[in-house]
């Protein structure tokens, strides 16, 4: 495990990976896992045994472990082995079992609102400083509070390949040992602390059947000398306490979410200023003004900024010499890819552009227009065709068949008619329509399904002049942008279905919609989010089971059926 990681558990989560801030690697849980759940939400946090291979240790613990067994080598060259006396072997002592964790100090920083968060970071500990003294700043606030204290007991929550070899990271998520913590004054930067620490008794752990002698000697092994973020104070102490608890969370916090590794080389000139946006940024993914699947977006972008800075730090510390040419290469593949993620991570921090993250022209497809001889098809998208199915159309109609809806949109020309027979479809041209065309079902809507494809971002997206789809079942799966998005132009949704899984109808500046005698159902935010200049009439719908989340400012609008940006 490397020592000196800045990362943290965010308040309602508990250690188990992700990357650090200087290439060490950290690991995070949450609250989903049932070890940690029980570790932060119970008075006494429950003890299970699980089944893992612990790391080979020396001493006692050792020589217990491997008493039945004999090792070959240690025989003489030459030497037969002698065959042991048979006879019962020597009792192996029963392994302690530990008790189960105390309840961890709940943070205030979770019911803190978001100008007490503001107030906390640029009033008090930051203090107007430049992004390269924030270390500095931030060692300094956490010096003060752990002045309050020299000796406390914590849980200590630490990586669980630092105990065992082989185990499963879903029963064992972090391992937690009870013990004494000793301050130590003379520190650099707030995010290397170390303290010392010592079990504490009685032996307490999360894992019940975790070997105390193990745990002994890896704190050997440590010099008894743990990362201060991973040590989190119990109940049960004084009120200083307390307050050190708070100290170690807003330190957590701030390199958790606030710190990104490009703020101490490049200038700002009001560093606090970008802190106070970025705790906006985690406030609004937080109460959900930025809806759930956009803010996931966020978050794995994030996380692979961290992971591929990491896997760069490493990829260099491995060359030994001079690079070759081609590890030059890959260096800088790998330079360049950061580079882009740290783009798109600034671009989320721009408040113009939180609502939908780093917003790219979701077409880039021109408009083909009419055909040259100036004729129109309709396009019959079934399995087999049949005359019973084409009854209904005149006689001089041009038709054209098709059992992929995907081919049939992809032959449209302006005046087209899609037609579409009961059946499940995906059509990945459904986010590319800049045509004027009809996309209509036959029969009941519930049986026409078109769903949308769980690696794409977008579903449905119009920048036509006039797009109609009537009597059709719409289900997002997995796709993060709203449900159907109008960049530009009119669409209108007749009698149609949409199940949304991520963000609703989304109407974009200068862009119009139509909604009538449809039902809107899932979305994660407003059914119908609706941007400045935009235009929308809505007649006889149905709105529901969306959630209807309101901030924590009261001056934004809440979210209900319709949002009006």
């Amino acid at each position: 495990m490397a020592s000196g990681f800045r990362a943290t558990v965010p308040a309602d989560a508990v250690r188990t990976a992700s990357p650090g801030r200087g290439g060490e690697k950290v690991v995070y849980a949450y609250p989903g896992d049932t070890v940690a759940a029980a570790a932060l939400k119970s008075p006494a946090s429950r003890v299970r045994s699980v089944v893992a291979s612990p790391r080979p240790v020396k001493g006692k613990a050792a020589r217990r472990r491997l008493q039945p067994l004999r090792d070959p080598g240690a025989e003489g060259p030459g030497e037969a082995a002698e065959p042991e006396e048979e006879g019962p072997l020597p009792p192996v002592p029963e392994e302690e079992e530990a008790q189960p964790l105390p309840h961890v100090c709940v943070s205030p920083m979770r019911g803190m609102w978001r100008d007490e968060k503001v107030a906390l970071y640029c009033d008090v500990v930051l203090q107007g400083c430049k992004a390269e003294d924030a270390d500095e700043a931030m060692s300094k606030y956490l010096s003060e509070k752990l002045k309050l204290k020299d000796k406390w007991f914590g849980v200590w929550k630490t990586n669980p390949e630092l105990f065992f070899v082989k185990y499963d990271e879903a029963s064992i998520p972090f391992v937690g040992i009870l013990v004494e913590v000793t301050c130590e004054p003379s520190q650099n930067s707030s995010s290397c602390f170390k303290v010392t620490v010592s079990v504490a008794e009685p032996f307490s752990s999360n894992i019940a059947n975790i070997p105390r002698d193990l745990v002994d000697e890896i704190l050997e092994e440590l010099e008894h000398s743990v990362p201060l973020l991973e040590v989190y104070p119990v109940e049960g102490q004084d009120a200083d306490i307390r307050d050190i608890a708070l100290a170690l969370e807003a330190v957590r916090f701030f390199y958790d979410f606030l710190w990104r590794d490009w703020d101490d080389e490049e200038s700002c000139e009001n560093y606090t200023a970008l802190i106070e946006e970025r705790i906006n940024l985690w406030c609004e993914i937080q109460d959900g003004t930025i809806p759930g699947p956009i803010a996931q977006r966020f978050k794995k972008t994030l996380e692979k900024y961290k992971s591929k800075r990491v896997e760069l730090i490493e990829y260099q510390s491995n060359i030994k010499e001079d690079p070759s040419a081609a590890e030059a290469v890959e260096c800088w593949k790998k330079y360049y890819e950061i580079v882009m993620l740290c783009g798109l991570l600034k671009m989320w921090e721009d408040l113009r552009l939180r609502v939908h993250g780093p917003f790219f022209p979701r077409i880039l497809r021109r408009r083909k227009g009419k055909r040259d001889f100036g004729k129109t098809i309709t396009h019959i998208v079934a399995k087999v065709m049949t005359t019973e199915m084409v009854k209904d159309l005149s006689s001089d109609t041009l038709l054209q068949q098709h059992d992929d809806l995907d081919l049939a949109l992809d032959s449209c020309y302006s005046g087209d008619t899609v037609v579409i027979f009961p059946g499940e479809y995906q059509a990945a041209n459904l986010a590319l329509l800049t045509d004027d065309i009809i996309i209509k079902g036959v029969g009941k809507r519930e049986e026409i399904l078109i769903t949308s494809e769980p690696s794409r971002d977008s579903f449905v997206v119009s920048k036509a002049a006039d797009v109609k789809l009537m009597h059709l079942s719409l289900i997002q799966q997995g796709t993060v942008d709203g449900i159907v998005v109008v960049e530009s132009g009119h669409m209108t949704l007749e009698n149609c279905v949409l199940k949304c899984e991520g963000t609703g109808v989304c109407v974009l500046t200068g862009a119009a919609l139509t909604i009538t005698d449809s039902e809107i159902t899932g979305a994660q935010g407003a059914g119908v989010e609706l941007y400045p200049g935009s235009i929308a009439i809505l007649e006889r719908n149905e709105i529901h089971h969306c959630n209807n989340l309101r901030t924590s400012d009261s001056s934004k609008s809440t979210l209900g059926g319709v949002s009006m940006k």
